[in-house]
């Protein structure tokens, strides 16, 4: 069996290409080739800087022949009938057999496909591949029409035996296939031939090539962790940085470099990150004081002076780069310290969120409200909370921040900090936009608990508002994450919160401010009203009523009639409140699916009143979850659906309800009277495990009942003749499903 190597060599390819490219040409390929019938042992896919290559070990020197036989039309069908089958069996019509079917005679096609040989089958495979390949950005170059990301030079194309190796001829736009490669563009620029992946390997080595990019990766860590710790310092890890840099050189070199003395006092987050953007440098850092105080950069070229020379140009442009962040570094913290931040503050007014939303400071000031509301749920003091919101984005007018976005919050703490504010203040300014994915950390601190629900609950109020939601797999404003932020700072800090009220409060602070040139100066009022009424009500309907019961009939008052701007903002916010729990609600499904929880678990708790209460909830679901796992809860709900047929099917025949009370004087055997006392005992102790939201000891004692209720379905049989006796039998079955339906809605549970 040969083995096929291919090589695509061209200029350097974006870094960021790479890894997908070598996938997308193994895919290509691969599929191409089993799909004409040449079957493989093992494929692997390699990529640098300059070229793509594909190993295929152990394939089929030739597709197996084949025989094919397609029923067509009958004898005598139209003929244009006749042709298309003609057409898609690839025959004619003299190649087509008559046979005797069950409708009378039909024709039939026989479709042998004879052996091919691999190398015919790798051209035209490899051919399609190269001119269909999906490249995110491609260019076409001199006179010919092939697109690839870059100039395509060279094709190499083997297929070699224990006998030797066979070019596989191929031509696509001009650019012929052979047997050869180049090595390192500046170290080893001579072209060389290659009999196989092995030799392919062995000999790019020598010309000053590392294949695998996991081993030119592995290669700068060791090197530049060994310079460190050497020095007493530490690299400072990054993956995204290790991997992109592994895709820039073919020859790793690892050199170390100094950073001036006049920028070692630059935040090191500052440093780290105008290297990382600008030079693709890695940070060193001082252990003993966690400044970063040198930089490791790679080259692609052993230079005979040990890279002294490409390191003083380094630090000459580095030194540039840093001088415009000291820049704006020093600048910001003369508008932090002097003026505690008001001036960008201001500018935000001029800055759009969103051009129904309103401006950066319009965000804010709905932030700093919810943020002040929701301090208590989070143990945070009211005043640091509001405090907090209104400067937390502050840092979006820096200069540091303008220039590097992805600095916003950290430099926020940093400013903060300069302008005298509270600590808690200042860690919630950074810690607001927090968790930015699944694996990040959610904010610790109180203060910065409040803020970050705060901001996330006005993102996905203010969208649902204009009715701008995620839409399939499109969710331009991340309103998902927002939601599975909002669910994990809930989770993580057992907040004992009511979303419904705070939604409901918001999505009316969005509509005011969406109304807001329109509407008149009493309609504004009477809105405003609403929200000081939801803030003592709680509910919103009964606040809504509130300010009827004000205003209704006050000539000199607000309108609050049916058709009013009151009334019509009154009666959307409950229906896109539901709208949005329900959308946080999926998104906890999803969450709780990924600890194991089954989605008939989380349905039946969902169920219960107080949904919003989102620990609450999860309480139930784990509850309910871990009792399910064990035989009795398993049993128990059996029990608990038979109560619940037999009961639900009686009512609906004898056309009233069961659930007037049973009553143990009518019980006639002993397992009747046992489950009427097992009942009489769970009841208080159930009921003083919700009380203390103890769900784990509620389904513990609901558990307990499993046995007097399977022995009551053994013992009796529950319509009976006598009408006393069934009645209370099915008041009984009531009393069953009552008890166990405390906890979660059992009937959504499958099996």
């Amino acid at each position: 069996m040969p083995d096929l190597l291919i090589e695509l060599f061209s200029e350097e390819i974006p870094a960021r290409m790479q890894a997908k490219a070598a996938g997308d040409l193994k895919r290509m390929v691969t599929d191409g080739l089993v799909e004409a019938g040449l079957t493989y042992a093992s494929a692997g896919a390699f990529h640098t800087p300059r070229r793509l290559t594909l190993s295929v070990e152990g394939l089929l020197a030739e597709s197996p022949a084949g025989r094919e036989e397609r029923k067509g039309p009958r004898v005598g069908a139209p003929d244009k009938a006749i042709e298309g089958f003609l057409r898609g069996a690839g025959v004619t019509r003299d190649q087509l057999e008559v046979r005797d079917d069950k409708k009378g005679q039909t024709y039939f096609a026989v479709i042998e496909t004879p052996a091919r040989p691999a190398a015919d089958i790798v051209a035209e495979v490899l051919g399609a591949a190269i001119r269909d390949f999906p490249w995110p950005k491609s260019m076409r170059w001199g006179s010919g029409s092939l697109r690839w990301v870059r100039p395509l030079h060279g094709i190499l194309c083997l297929l070699s035996t224990e006998e030797g190796a066979e070019i596989v001829p191929l031509d696509v736009d001009g650019i012929v296939s052979g047997d050869t490669t180049r090595g390192h563009r500046f170290m080893a620029p001579a072209p060389f031939s290659v009999t196989g992946f092995d030799d392919y390997r062995a000999k790019l080595r020598r010309a000053h090539v590392v294949l695998d990019a996991g081993e030119r990766a592995e290669h700068i860590w060791h090197d530049a962790t060994n310079m460190a710790f050497a020095q007493g310092l530490e690299l400072v890890e990054d993956k995204g940085l290790l991997a992109e840099v592994a895709g820039l050189v073919e020859w790793p070199v690892v050199l170390m470099g100094e950073i001036g003395a006049d920028f070692l006092g630059l935040p090191p987050e500052v440093l780290q990150t105008s290297m990382k953007e600008h030079q693709k440098f890695f940070s060193v850092r001082n252990p003993k004081t966690a400044r970063i105080e040198k930089f490791v950069t790679v080259a692609n070229i052993e230079a005979a002076d040990g890279g002294k020379v490409i390191l003083a140009g380094n630090q000459k442009v580095l030194a540039a780069r840093l001088s415009d962040a000291k820049f704006f570094w020093e600048n910001d913290l003369r508008v932090a310290q002097d003026a505690k931040m008001q001036p960008w503050l201001d500018n935000l007014a001029n800055v759009t969120f969103q051009s129904q939303l309103g401006s950066q400071r319009d965000r804010i000031e709905r932030i700093a409200a919810l943020a002040r509301e929701l301090a208590p749920f989070a143990k945070a003091d009211p005043e640091l909370a509001e405090q907090a919101a209104r400067v937390a984005k502050a840092d979006l007018s820096s200069e540091m921040v303008y220039e590097f976005p992805e600095l916003q919050g950290l430099m926020g703490r940093y400013y903060a900090e300069a302008a005298g504010l509270p600590a808690e203040v200042a860690r919630a300014c950074e810690d607001h936009y927090a968790p930015l994915g699944p694996s990040d950390d959610v904010p610790e601190g109180a203060v910065s608990v409040a803020v970050a629900l705060a901001d996330k609950l006005d993102l996905l109020t203010g969208f649902w508002a204009i009715d701008e939601k995620p839409t399939g797999s499109k969710d331009p404003f991340a309103l998902r994450r927002a939601a599975l932020g909002v669910i994990r700072i809930i989770l993580a800090h057992g907040l004992d919160i009511q979303l419904d009220r705070h939604i409901d409060a918001q999505l009316l602070r969005h509509k005011i401010n969406l109304n807001g040139e329109t509407a008149t100066e009493q309609d504004l009022t009477a809105l405003e009203t609403l929200l000081d009424e939801i803030a003592d009500h709680g509910v919103f309907g009964a606040a809504v009523r509130a300010v009827i019961d004000r205003f209704d009939g006050d000539d000199d008052g607000p309108d609050v009639a049916e058709g009013s701007l009151f009334r019509t903002v009154g009666d959307l916010v409950p229906d896109l409140s539901t709208d949005l729990l329900a959308f946080i609600h999926d998104r906890l499904k999803v969450h709780l699916r990924d600890e194991g929880l089954r989605h008939d678990i989380i349905d039946a708790c969902l169920a219960m009143p107080g949904s919003d209460d989102l620990a609450l909830l999860v309480k139930r679901a784990r509850a309910l979850g871990k009792v399910l796992g064990t035989e009795e809860g398993e049993n128990l709900v059996q029990g608990f659906k038979r109560a619940n047929n037999i009961l639900t099917a009686e009512e609906e025949k004898d056309g009233v309800e069961y659930r007037f009370g049973a009553d143990p004087k009518y019980a006639e055997v002993d397992a009747e009277h046992a489950l009427f006392a097992a009942l009489e005992a769970a009841d208080p102790k159930i009921a003083a495990a919700l009380e203390a939201q103890d769900f784990a000891a509620a389904m513990d004692q609901m558990a307990d009942l499993r046995a007097p209720i399977d022995a009551f379905f053994e013992a009796v049989q529950v319509n009976t003749d006598a009408a006393v006796v069934r009645r209370n039998r099915l008041n009984l079955l009531h009393q069953i499903r009552e008890t166990c339906l405390q906890v979660a809605d059992l009937t959504r549970i499958e099996g």
